[in-house]
């Protein structure tokens, strides 16, 4: 019965819940699109490479750019994340799979069809299952793949990567980790400093994107964004 309604649902979810059609001067949670908007003021057809995207328009980091005339990959383990990206997103290309520092099958741990807390890391499903959710998470089986590895499987080309944002739920470290900066470069960075217990681990990120030349040029929220120098 719930495939039946599957569809009906998404559009409901983006045009009366979250209503995709007016547009906004902000869409992120933190206002870290106008940060963006600011920092990218003469990019008017950028890329970006939006891992742990979860919605379109709900907390997106990328909406704002997408307006301007961006484009991009959008990258997601839940597939009804992947679904309204397809439908609010056609200049982008929308993939279900789970980005990490290693090729290969694990757990994922689900705690709704359209939570923002779906996760890769265990000690954060444990944590939010205790502390936001207040419920037990579904455990289930996925495939996990560095960046560079994904993107030849699908064969996707691109020239630059202007704008990597990162929210993959407390596994933010391990997707840079597999992500081959040396390669891609991307010009700008945002990520999370949360660890599992949504604590800020201000200096890991740190220590870690200088060995690549990023510099921590500015901070919102739980938010860290990373410019290339």
């Amino acid at each position: 019965m719930f495939k039946i309604f599957y569809k009906p649902y998404l559009y409901y979810n983006l045009i009366i819940r979250n209503k995709i059609y007016n547009k906004r001067k902000t869409y992120s949670q933190f206002k870290e699109d106008i940060f963006l908007k600011k920092y990218f003021q003469n990019i008017n057809e950028g890329f970006y490479v939006d891992i742990g995207c979860y919605h379109p328009i709900k907390y997106s980091n990328t909406a704002l750019l997408y307006n301007k005339g961006w484009s991009g990959i959008n990258l997601d383990l839940n597939q009804t994340s992947i679904d309204l990206f397809n439908i609010a997103r056609k200049r982008d290309k929308n993939i279900c799979a789970a980005i990490s520092n290693k090729n290969e099958s694990t757990f994922f741990y689900f705690d709704h069809l359209l939570s923002p807390i779906n996760t890769l890391d265990k000690e954060f499903s444990d944590y939010s299952s205790n502390n936001i959710s207040f419920k037990k998470h579904q455990k289930k089986k996925i495939t996990t793949y560095k960046f560079e590895n994904l993107i030849d499987s699908f064969n996707l080309k691109f020239k630059k990567i202007d704008f990597l944002n990162v929210d993959a739920e407390a596994y933010d470290f391990e997707v840079l980790e597999g992500f081959n900066l040396e390669k891609f470069k991307p010009k700008l960075i945002c990520v999370e400093l949360y660890n599992a217990r949504l604590e800020i681990e201000e200096k890991k990120f740190i220590n870690f994107l200088s060995k690549y030349r990023y510099s921590l040029i500015h901070k919102i929220g739980p938010n860290g964004f990373f410019e290339i120098y």
